[in-house]
């Protein structure tokens, strides 16, 4: 029964259609895989197992009864900053230790409302705010490609578990990578939509103008079949988009022939990368002139948007703990704290500047998407370094920061575009490699297809870390 925790969601619909096992064969698969496997990597941080149990009988109730939901009987993780009723949502934080919501997120009634059964909660840094994932209520979520890395962030618990095989699809949010940079350094799929595509609401305040909701997956065809399910308007957010005219699982399909793409290996902004990193997302970029695409390497000369970043972040973060900072500084995550002091200093000047930074970047990049129909870069400047600092040291001999190695991905965030990480092999440490795939504003199905191409040419799920 352990090569069903491999299965994909179409693996596993399929086979309950085929009445090849049930959905409550699954989840007791998954969770007793969990219990063996969480322990080394810590990305579960909290199971439902009885509810996960009762609603499997549900879905397999429906399945017999021939009206089964989009997603029923897979099972999904959801990451912990994301309402669940009636399930512990801490955002990493001890401020938030005992917060039981009594509603869920849009996308968790969604995924609900489709069938598909919650596991439980992932681990991530306290509210989401670097790219690992440590804390201290949890502690850290280590990578399963080598468990002395990191998993990534801010969704490390969800990509890790992925990775894993300890659920087939999980959701994760992005607002500055937190989708991308986990999915790269854990070997695995992550989308990050269309600004506003899936709902942000409720939520523990904070990411409010730079947040996407997406999926974390082995396959794209899973991620499509995600985003069908979670995207759609909802009343109680000002930022969700209409109705998508189409399926996303379909419109995914066919050729690419023809496309016209374009890969930027530091957005020609100087951008340092690690020299592996650099190989392989360019071989991987140009391996797209074999399916028949047009592809150029440009250095488009981008406005930087690491400052930005830091104004946006860490200020929407200050003003939702500014009621409470005293209690928040006595038990926050270490290394934190300068940052909140430092976001104290913030002049109104120094947010509006970062709007007209914003729309700078958004004709600079219109001039490059008037062109070309996708943006290839690497999705991070690194592979997975050692788990417990921010940043790396160094980056190809230049000084690591927390934020530096993450450029390729909140810039897409400041612009709202969809960017999906696809893996793109491995470096000679044995460690996966992303490769951003980056769409026009509202073109997921394009992202999509891209990425399924190069699935189709160069598969990736078969691939499974030796936990």
């Amino acid at each position: 029964m352990s090569e069903i925790c491999w299965l994909s969601a179409v693996e596993l619909i399929d086979a309950y259609k085929k009445k090849k096992f049930s959905p409550v064969e699954v989840v007791q698969s998954q969770l007793e895989r969990i219990a063996r496997i969480n322990p080394k990597l810590n990305a579960f941080v909290t199971l439902v197992a009885d509810l996960a149990l009762i609603a499997a009988r549900e879905s397999a109730k429906r399945y017999q009864d021939g009206v089964p939901g989009a997603l029923d009987g897979v099972p999904v993780a959801i990451k912990d900053n994301t309402f669940t009723k009636g399930i512990r949502t801490t955002d990493g934080s001890k401020l938030y230790e005992d917060f039981v919501p009594d509603e869920d997120a849009v996308l968790v009634s969604r995924l609900k409302d489709a069938g598909a059964i919650i596991l439980g909660k992932t681990n991530l840094p306290e509210f989401g705010l670097v790219g690992i994932t440590d804390n201290v209520l949890f502690g850290k979520t280590l990578n399963p490609w080598n468990l002395s890395r990191t998993s990534g962030g801010s969704s490390g618990g969800s990509a890790a578990a992925v990775a894993a095989g300890l659920c087939p699809i999980a959701q994760g949010n992005d607002g500055g990578g937190s989708i991308r940079i986990p999915s790269s350094f854990c070997g695995i799929f992550g989308l990050k939509p269309t600004y506003g595509r899936v709902p942000y609401y409720p939520h523990i305040p904070g990411w409010e103008t730079i947040n996407h909701e997406g999926p974390i997956t082995r396959t794209v065809e899973d991620a499509a079949l995600m985003l069908d399910v979670m995207a759609g308007p909802s009343i109680y957010d000002q930022n969700s988009l209409p109705e998508y005219p189409g399926k996303f699982r379909e419109d995914m399909k066919g050729n690419i022939r023809g496309m016209r793409i374009a890969y930027s290996s530091d957005l020609g902004a100087g951008l340092p990368v690690d020299r592996e990193v650099l190989e392989m997302t360019m071989k991987a970029a140009f391996s797209f002139r074999e399916m028949g695409c047009h592809v150029d390497e440009i250095k488009p000369g981008w406005i930087s948007m690491e400052g930005a970043f830091l104004t946006t972040v860490l200020s929407e973060t200050y003003t939702a703990l500014f009621s409470q900072m005293e209690k928040y500084k006595s038990v926050a995550y270490p290394p934190y704290l300068p940052f909140m002091d430092f976001a104290g200093t913030f002049t109104n000047r120094d947010l509006i500047q970062v709007q007209f930074d914003r729309q700078k970047l958004t004709c600079q990049a219109a001039e490059v998407f008037e062109k070309y129909d996708l943006l290839l870069t690497p999705t991070t400047a690194v592979t997975a370094f050692e788990a417990g600092p921010l940043g790396p040291a160094k980056i190809n001999g230049h000084e690591g920061s927390p934020s530096n190695w993450v450029s390729f991905t909140f810039t897409f965030n400041f612009l709202g575009q969809p960017a999906a990480s696809i893996p793109c092999g491995f470096n000679s440490e044995g460690l996966p490699v992303g490769l951003q795939i980056v769409g026009r504003r509202f073109d997921e199905a394009l992202v999509l297809r891209a990425a399924a191409a190069y699935e189709k040419a160069h598969p990736w799920a078969h691939k499974k870390p030796e936990l």
